[in-house]
């Protein structure tokens, strides 16, 4: 298979470079009119295009990466609800249903028909994460009916005006819904400048047949991969993972085909689904598996529909990675977090130049929900991350996130806007995982409750009993903690924090790449002089003492 010829190179990079540029401006438009902390400041949200036929050819730069996986999934089923001789001008079509979706309930999906005259064109589309969703979020839910409101496939607006009934479904349901809606209402803007700006360009660049130039774009991003593929060796790949679950560990079975220029990732002898949320729907699975073949064998092509023609992804059904519905799914990042790590660590010794250590994720966040001292009710969220796994070449950040690339909100905002204050956020010494790559580091963060009332916490945390490995002879990373006053409690738990109450969350480090024995001591040296590593542990993982190392100074 290779490109046609009705368009050139330089028309093919100068349209989707537009395209990209434009989703970048929408996505910017969508943040700067929102309501929420975790759209505005978190960015927890993705923007794109898709063409007629529901093939995503373009996004934003900052796009969280499950939700571009997921999102021409969303589509496939709202157009089984509304065909496309249904849909209209101004149409936009809503769903959060997380087994159609993201796996998670508060990730809203919403896509508008794009029409130039009376022709249907492409789509463009957004998923965004509201805080509240209804509900009582539970790490102990048994289904996923006791995880919120589900919001069937609607039409959110109806040729430019608003779906009363869904606007009260929605408002009746939810503690917070100025800020949601408002988050909702700033994508129907964001969606008004996105369209201009795309019949601009294809005004611009004299392009009759939007669907061709797509084909045309999936075609080359295919050729690129497929040649990426090619250039490894076939065989087999195999790793598997442990998370810490719930009463009992549980695993995750990854195997790594590759033959000729198609590659299959196959999740058989995973952990069969439980009754608790962490269950990670297919979409969720396919999207962090595809994305992690993306960054391990074509991380510069343009990332769209065509980048995954050659990969297969599969997951035993009734699975940890493909359970049946009504199983629960709120946290499923807890799972499918860990699929970017176990297909790295399966072609590790096959593409060492192109993998990273495992990273201080699944991402950990906390749920605060509770009243401000004027009796109206709030519901925050923030995120914090563990230390980055080492690269090939390259120590590990400390507190980035991956494999979602989410924000943290600036601890000013946080504390103007709910009754806490962070007491203390410092990187923890000797977190990150030994090597030739140091991991990175993870942090220490504190929150005291400022309230004269309860306030609910909800976390669910990983890493704590299984912490970050290290690849290629590298060494794990240290294993997370979470406190209440000093008292260890529980990494998955919902609970009341009563009047000057401080938690303290103790993320995970980053994984160490190779040897530690192999470490420049130039670069211990430098760790020791930041206090990221103590002497002890410098002689204990490296054999080299302070004198030692102060020789390479």
């Amino acid at each position: 298979m290779t490109p046609g010829s009705e368009f050139s190179a330089l028309q093919v990079g100068v349209a989707w470079h537009r395209f990209n540029g434009l989703m970048d401006e929408t996505a910017h438009t969508f943040v700067r009119t929102s309501f929420s902390s975790v759209v505005r400041d978190n960015w927890d949200l993705a923007v794109s295009l898709l063409d007629v036929h529901g093939r995503q050819f373009a996004q934003s730069s900052r796009s969280v990466p499950s939700f571009i996986g997921t999102m021409p999934k969303t589509l496939q089923v709202m157009l089984q609800r509304y065909p496309v001789p249904s849909l209209e001008e101004g149409d936009v079509l809503v769903s959060n249903d997380g087994y159609h979706g993201t796996g998670h309930l508060n990730d809203i999906t919403m896509i508008r028909p794009i029409f130039r005259g009376d022709e249907l064109i492409a789509f463009i589309g957004s998923v965004f994460h509201s805080v509240d969703i209804g509900g009582a979020p539970s790490v102990s839910a048994r289904d996923s009916f006791e995880e919120g409101l589900t919001i069937p496939v609607s039409k959110i607006v109806k040729r430019g005006v608003e779906n009363e009934d869904v606007i009260a479904f929605l408002t009746e349901n939810l503690r917070a819904p100025e800020e949601t809606l408002g988050d909702i209402r700033a994508q129907f803007a964001a969606y008004d400048m996105g369209i201009a700006r795309l019949l601009k360009v294809l005004e611009d660049e004299g392009i009759q047949d939007l669907t061709a130039l797509v084909e045309e774009i999936l075609d080359r991003s295919e050729v690129a991969m497929r040649r990426a593929i090619e250039a490894v060796p076939d065989g087999s790949y195999r790793d598997k993972i442990l998370l810490d679950g719930f009463e009992e560990p549980l695993t995750i079975c990854c195997e790594v085909k590759i033959s000729g220029s198609n590659l299959s990732v196959d999740f058989a002898g995973t952990s069969p689904q439980i009754n608790r949320p962490i269950n990670s729907v297919l979409n969720y699975t396919l999207a962090y598996s595809a994305y992690a073949v993306k960054c391990a064998f074509d991380p510069v092509t343009p990332n769209n529909d065509g980048s995954f023609r050659p990969i297969t992804i599969t997951a035993p059904e009734g699975s940890l990675l493909n359970p049946h519905r009504p199983a629960p799914i709120w946290a499923r990042h807890l799972s499918g977090h860990y699929l970017p790590p176990v297909i790295f660590s399966a072609l590790a010794k096959l593409m060492p130049e192109r993998v990273i250590a495992d990273c201080g994720s699944p991402v950990w966040n906390v749920y605060f929900s509770g009243k401000q001292s004027s009796g109206e009710r709030f519901v925050k969220m923030f995120f914090m991350n563990g230390g980055h796994g080492a690269k090939p070449h390259q120590d590990g950040p400390a507190c980035l996130s991956f494999p979602s690339n989410i924000a943290t909100v600036p601890i000013e905002q946080f504390e103007n806007s709910v009754p806490i204050l962070i007491t203390e956020k410092e990187l923890i010494a000797d977190s990150g995982g030994a090597g030739r790559y140091r991991g990175g580091c993870a942090q220490r963060i504190s929150f005291k409750s400022m309230s004269d009332q309860p306030i609910t916490m909800t976390i669910r945390h990983e890493r704590v009993k299984h912490p970050p490995r290290g690849l290629l002879g590298g060494l794990p990373g240290s294993p997370g903690r979470d406190y209440v006053n000093g008292k260890r409690i529980s990494p998955k738990v919902r609970m009341d924090l009563q009047p000057n109450d401080v938690v303290t969350f103790e993320t995970a480090g980053g994984g160490g790449m190779g040897p530690p024995s192999e470490r420049d001591p130039a670069n211990l040296l430098a760790d020791l002089q930041s206090g990221l590593v103590t002497p002890e542990a410098a002689e204990a993982y490296n054999g080299l003492t302070i004198s030692e190392t102060s020789s390479y100074g």
